[in-house]
């Protein structure tokens, strides 16, 4: 057992090195911190309340005094909406991502696995994947209305035939090497093959799909809330202030420009850091 913590330490090591000498890898990472901390700590340092109307201030340009990035046609604080409208994103992400881990990975285990499995999993793929996730969610708003958590499931269902097919992959790739044959060879059942051997070699795919989902699903939010099907007013979205922006565009081009701006920052900070952790993890993808 000791053996087994050494050997994880050691990997664990051999990750934040490479992770620390990936330029890009560094880049999203600083990124990514800076984004995470923003949405948690965002009802602290937002400098008022997201839904706080000033009346006498409306559409104030960046670098007013006491707006930093300006005001909307309701003298709403740009900055302090961005910041609980990034916190709003990324708890859809998050949500999204664990459930496409939760619906996807097993299924895709199983898959990989039981032959005779394969074939039905397959068909629940193809089922899932015949539904595009705009149909989802406009059917989840019309059975429980719009909302942060009906966007989440419609997000995340969306992203569950991908991960089953990589934690497929991966059972297929891992199912014929030795330590599997082993452990089968000792009677070991599928179960816990599939708990002890496979799934904690898989994680690393996981982990890096996982990277790839998040950006997917604050563009998706932001998609769903611009359209009105995702969270709602007067509860701060990056996709709400994007839709609330275009009717006064000409007049306050900065109103779109900074939600917009926060969108391509938060995607860009987990793509940046999911290439780096890919290139760590899969020795072969290495440049």
């Amino acid at each position: 057992m000791a053996a087994t913590e050494e050997e994880l330490g050691e990997r664990r090591g051999h990750v934040l090195a490479g992770l620390l000498h990936h330029r890009l890898g560094v880049v999203g990472g600083g990124l990514l911190i800076v984004v995470v901390l923003a949405a948690v700590l965002a009802p602290w340092i937002a400098p008022y309340p997201p839904d706080e109307v000033h009346f006498e201030t409306p559409f104030q340009l960046p670098r007013t005094i006491g707006f930093p990035l300006g005001t909307d046609d309701l003298g709403r604080d740009i900055l302090s909406r961005i910041l609980h409208g990034t916190r709003a994103s990324l708890q859809v992400g998050v949500l999204a991502v664990a459930l496409a881990i939760v619906v996807g990975a097993p299924l895709g285990l199983l898959a990989g696995y039981w032959r005779q499995l394969d074939a039905l999993v397959s068909r629940l793929t193809d089922l899932l994947l015949a539904f595009p996730f705009l149909i989802v969610a406009v059917g989840l708003a019309a059975i429980n209305g719009a909302g942060l958590a009906n966007a989440a499931i419609a997000l995340g269902l969306a992203q569950v035939p991908t991960m089953i097919r990589v934690v497929r992959a991966e059972t297929l790739r891992l199912k014929g090497h030795e330590f599997v044959l082993a452990a089968a060879a000792m009677d070991a059942s599928g179960v816990r093959i599939l708990a002890t051997h496979v799934l904690p070699n898989a994680l690393s795919s996981i982990i890096v799909q996982a990277t790839v989902i998040m950006p997917v699903a604050v563009i998706g939010e932001a998609l769903l809330s611009f359209l009105g099907l995702g969270i709602q007013p007067p509860s701060p979205s990056l996709g709400i202030m994007l839709s609330d922006a275009q009717q006064y565009i000409v007049r306050a081009p900065y109103a779109a420009f900074f939600p917009g701006l926060a969108i391509v920052v938060i995607c860009l900070a987990f793509n940046l850091f999911g290439d780096a952790l890919r290139d760590v993890l899969s020795p072969g993808s290495r440049r």
